[in-house]
């Protein structure tokens, strides 16, 4: 058998997610399937992995997920497969195999892991995760600003509203985007002196993405570059400009950031990004946009589309950040722990405490196994922090009772078992018939 020196790891940008860390991420994911279940959105899931070519035909060849990120292998019968660096291509490629798009109107969510091969720094790893939203089937602005107050309200529900500020663009059409590429080409040919290294290399394969550059020399550079939303077709200028009246009369503040584009070769229109300063540098935190031929791109019929993505990591994060997570507390410890001193008291507190779930169906309880003295128990149960422990000992057992020990209000009470339910329902303030225990 062979020994190693030392223990596994994980690898380098994935991370292990223990209960404590849980919590929050169920916090967070239930919110948000709460609102989007609210505005009829369903749930959609699909595979982690796909072929190769679903992203390179979607994506674009010439970005950075297709060149350098992406987690690529081949299988035994030689197939091409990638660990899906984003989700919006898996769920296309779903939706046209199942026939979800012809005909019909779809407004779909999904969550989960997506996996790209960057440098692993705070809130950006090669494991993350997306809370995503898809909208097929309707063209018009209207959509778009959905989408949007959608992304308001769960960061109104989070607490996190006043950390962020929207940003918006539209990149028009591909035709118009054409246009102005040979312009802004023909502007940065005269400048070569002041591109960095990433800005050479995108000159001519993907020159759009130069313009949300980090590199402060070609920012102010690009101050005198052409703007691109002075080329956009008359469609695109009349959906953004819409899209903008309809925010304002909806009371969503925007900013409008004509470098504003997406590293995905798929999008066209309206591009918007929520973005944060709390975090030390601006960051990400949620992104999306239309893309109208992605769909029949990949061999469906041609159906307009919209989305977004939320990183949930830099949401935990900025949420860490500005000390927003106490509320969660609460849902750290049990409410109930219930000990039992002898045998036969063993097996009738299991029976009971199946009970009183069947009726408390939300209620945290918890049952100590393995035996052992009663202080021994009691400090197992101190470890959860209950608001209150039940003990039932052998003379409970015969009399059909149990002790109700109440933690905060330092009292203490016996009950017979068909009364447990009822006293721990007012004692706890729970609803018997709902499995909601906020």
């Amino acid at each position: 058998m062979l020994k190693y020196d030392k223990n596994i790891q994980s690898i380098r940008g994935m991370h292990d997610y223990l209960p404590k860390d849980t919590i929050i991420w169920q916090y967070i994911e239930n919110i948000l399937i709460t609102i989007l279940d609210s505005y009829g959105y369903k749930e959609i899931r699909f595979p982690i992995i796909e072929d190769t070519n679903l992203f390179k035909r979607s994506i674009g060849e010439v970005t950075d997920v297709i060149e350098k990120e992406m987690y690529n292998f081949t299988d035994r019968n030689g197939n091409n497969l990638t660990l899906r660096p984003e989700g919006t291509s898996g769920c296309v490629r779903a939706g046209i195999k199942h026939g979800l798009f012809y005909h019909q109107e779809q407004r779909l969510w999904y969550l989960g892991p997506m996996f790209r091969y960057e440098r692993p720094q705070k809130g950006r790893y090669r494991q993350f995760h997306q809370f995503s939203a898809e909208a097929f089937g309707q063209i018009g602005p209207d959509i778009d600003a959905e989408l949007i107050l959608i992304t308001a309200r769960c960061w109104e529900k989070l607490g996190i509203n006043h950390h962020l500020s929207l940003e918006l663009n539209s990149i028009g059409s591909l035709s118009s985007r054409t246009s102005y590429r040979k312009k802004l080409i023909t502007f940065l040919e005269k400048n070569l002196s002041n591109l960095d290294n990433n800005a050479l290399r995108r000159l001519y394969s993907n020159p759009l993405r130069i313009l949300d550059t980090k590199n402060t020399k070609t920012k102010e550079l690009l101050l005198n570059a052409p703007i691109l939303s002075d080329h956009l077709d008359d469609d695109s200028r009349v959906h953004f400009s819409e899209l903008c009246q309809l925010l304002n009369l909806l009371g969503v503040s925007y900013r409008v950031n004509p470098y504003l584009v997406r590293g995905l070769d798929y999008y066209n229109k309206t591009v918007f990004e929520w973005v944060t300063d709390s975090l030390g540098v601006k960051k990400t935190i949620c992104a999306g946009g239309r893309y109208d031929e992605l769909v029949q791109e990949l061999g469906g019929h041609s159906v307009p589309a919209i989305g977004f993505s939320i990183g949930l990591e830099r949401v935990i994060l900025l949420m860490q950040e500005i000390n927003n997570i106490t509320i969660l507390n609460k849902n750290i410890y049990i409410d109930v722990y219930l000990i039992s001193i002898g045998d036969s008291s063993r097996k009738h507190a299991m029976l009971l405490s199946e009970n009183i779930r069947s009726t408390l169906p939300s209620l945290r309880l918890m049952v100590h196994h393995g035996g052992g003295n009663i202080k021994k128990q009691f400090y197992c149960a101190n470890k959860h922090k209950p608001q209150i422990i039940l003990i039932m000992n052998e003379k409970n057992v015969l009399e059909k009772t149990i002790i109700l020990k109440n933690l905060q209000s330092k009292t203490q009470e016996i009950l017979k078992h068909d009364a447990v339910s009822e006293r721990l329902k007012n004692i706890l303030h729970i609803t018997c018939n709902s499995t909601d225990n906020t």
